[in-house]
């Protein structure tokens, strides 16, 4: 029986991927005019080393991934000024009250640093539908490492098999499944995720109440 509903924040929560790429693309232009904003796709939801290469590659000036990612970030802040209300799935606070309502505890569980995932949170007015929010920051190993989802389990009491993991990218998808959790994916055409591993696949998110009806039967 599902008690917890894990969600991962960006691609499900807000739709931020397209808005942190395009600022990268913005920088990226400078040093290589024809690079395209679709050589930049496979970064989402791509472990660190993989995301950055991604990078290295369309801007093509020789660097190493770790030389890519300090230039940017010594020239670009991807999260600043970003307008999170604006992105923000607004079909979110509906189905966590609901889940609320269910007795469902309810966390966050994403690769983003803590105080941004707060500041998400905070910005939209969802932060107290939560018992708990985790970072990956937190953890050795990022998605699709489990080690995000088990930890979140334990913290609040419950084995994986009593969680619903809410994913999108592959690793996170990867993720769920490898600690044992029901997953559900949200489809996302635009950047090809694997979503195979995962229970469920949903076009929309209001589709997380029909699965744990299901669940419970």
């Amino acid at each position: 029986m599902i008690k917890v509903v894990i969600f991962d924040m960006d691609g499900v929560i807000i739709d931020s991927e397209l808005v942190y790429l395009e600022k990268m693309w913005e920088y990226g232009k400078t040093k290589n005019p024809d690079m395209k904003l679709e050589q930049l796709y496979p970064m989402v939801g791509a472990s660190k080393e993989d995301a950055w290469s991604v990078l290295a590659e369309a801007v093509g000036q020789g660097q190493t991934w770790e030389e890519a990612r300090e230039d940017l970030k010594a020239h670009v802040d991807v999260y600043e000024g970003v307008d999170y209300r604006a992105i923000f799935r607004p079909e979110i606070r509906g189905i966590l009250e609901e889940l609320k309502k269910k007795g469902y505890k309810l966390a966050v569980a994403s690769s983003t640093q803590l105080p941004l995932v707060e500041r998400v949170m905070r910005e939209n007015e969802i932060a107290d539908y939560f018992q708990i929010l985790v970072s990956g920051g937190q953890f050795k190993k990022s998605k699709p490492d489990p080690e995000i989802y088990l930890y979140t389990a334990q913290k609040l009491g419950v084995a994986p098999e009593e969680c619903l993991a809410v994913e999108d990218s592959t690793f996170g998808v990867l993720a769920g499944h490898r600690a044992g959790m029901t997953v559900a994916a949200l489809k996302d055409d635009r950047f090809h995720f694997d979503q195979s591993p995962a229970d469920y696949r949903m076009d929309r998110l209001t589709e997380i109440l029909e699965i744990l009806k299901q669940l419970e039967q």
